[in-house]
């Protein structure tokens, strides 16, 4: 995919306020590391993640939304009533219906004349939301849309630490511990044609989609029957699959990229990628033979935000001066499924 008049106008984010550091999980789990013989400090050693942040107890995930897409209207060149298409893009959403872009959509005081919906699709929600996006400006359809999200990791954490605390098996452990690198957070991403950026945002050149669905059974995260009759939340996740079949497939998808780009790993600047551990970060940027100083980091204080991280660390990344005006920006995104896509900008 290739666009010539679509640009990234603005970006913004919402951190969740409470910060829950690595060590603070290992004392819920004191009874677990005992039963294993597992050390103190296994999980900050072995992800990189030092803490991570919840909500606080009254927050709602539209509220999160709601603050990081002000945020993104308030640095942008455009007005609320710019705005033709709405797209929340959270693996955690507010109910099943009706879609929570709805409730967005009313807090933030934006027109009827808009096209709204949830979009899910694991860590690649708001990247798939930008493509959407994207493509109704290439089309003449609209001028400008959002695109939001905001994710909240403390219920399926607490679920599965109490789960371990139970049942304190190895197996059970090592599949849990990518929950267990979970943060929460709000980000939004504003794309406008080239006439209403008035020079504002960052041209998006184009990207590349790759997916690999026999490996849909690596992560999941849902609902299950339980013997009492009660559904409860489960997230069982195979790491080493992951990370496996991922580069497999980010690797494959990087080569499609460069193509389609036209560029070398040479010739980009920047990436941001999604925001999984020191491991994963490091194995990923080797493949796809990137120094480490081309990457922006914000995992070992904010965890795996899922859709929300990959914005996120662009927006921190923005702010911190990482991201310079010309330079060209690779977003890199993966996640459950498995799917892949890679978004390229000038910057």
């Amino acid at each position: 995919m290739r666009y010539e008049a679509v640009f990234i106008n603005s970006l913004g984010y919402q951190l969740a306020p409470v910060v829950i550091s690595s060590s603070e999980i290992e004392e819920r789990l004191a009874p677990v590391y005992d039963a294993l013989r597992l050390p103190v400090g296994h999980l900050e050693e072995l992800t990189g993640i030092i803490e991570r942040r919840w909500w606080g107890p009254s927050d709602t995930l539209s509220q999160g939304a709601i603050q990081a897409a002000s945020k993104a209207l308030a640095r942008s060149s455009l007005q609320a009533s710019d705005l033709g298409m709405l797209v929340y893009a959270g693996v955690c959403r507010e109910q099943f219906e009706p879609a929570t872009a709805c409730r967005i959509a009313h807090g933030l005081g934006l027109s009827s004349e808009i096209t709204l919906y949830d979009l899910s699709n694991a860590c690649l929600g708001v990247l798939n939301g930008m493509v959407e996006v994207a493509n109704r400006i290439a089309l003449g359809q609209i001028r400008a849309g959002i695109v939001v999200s905001c994710e909240s990791s403390q219920h399926i954490m607490e679920e599965v630490m109490d789960d371990l605390v139970r049942d304190p098996r190895m197996d059970r452990y090592l599949a849990s511990l990518a929950t267990l690198t979970g943060g929460s957070g709000a980000a939004a991403v504003i794309l406008a044609n080239e006439e209403l950026s008035r020079g504002y945002g960052h041209r998006l050149r184009g990207g590349v989609a790759l997916a690999a669905p026999e490996h849909h059974s690596l992560c999941r995260w849902g609902m299950q029957l339980e013997a009492d009759g009660k559904y409860r939340q489960y997230m069982a996740t195979d790491s080493g699959g992951i990370m496996k079949h991922g580069l497999a497939l980010g690797q494959q998808t990087w080569r499609r990229f460069l193509q389609e780009m036209e560029w070398t790993p040479t010739s980009i600047d920047r990436v941001i990628c999604h925001q999984v551990g020191a491991p994963h970060r490091e194995q990923v940027l080797q493949r796809l033979e990137l120094p480490l100083e081309k990457d922006f980091a914000s995992f070992p204080y904010l965890g795996n935000m899922g859709t929300v991280s990959l914005p996120l660390t662009a927006a921190m990344a923005e702010e911190q001066q990482f991201l310079q005006p010309a330079q060209r920006v690779g977003w890199l995104g993966i996640g459950s499924g498995l799917t892949c896509l890679m978004l390229g900008m000038d910057w």
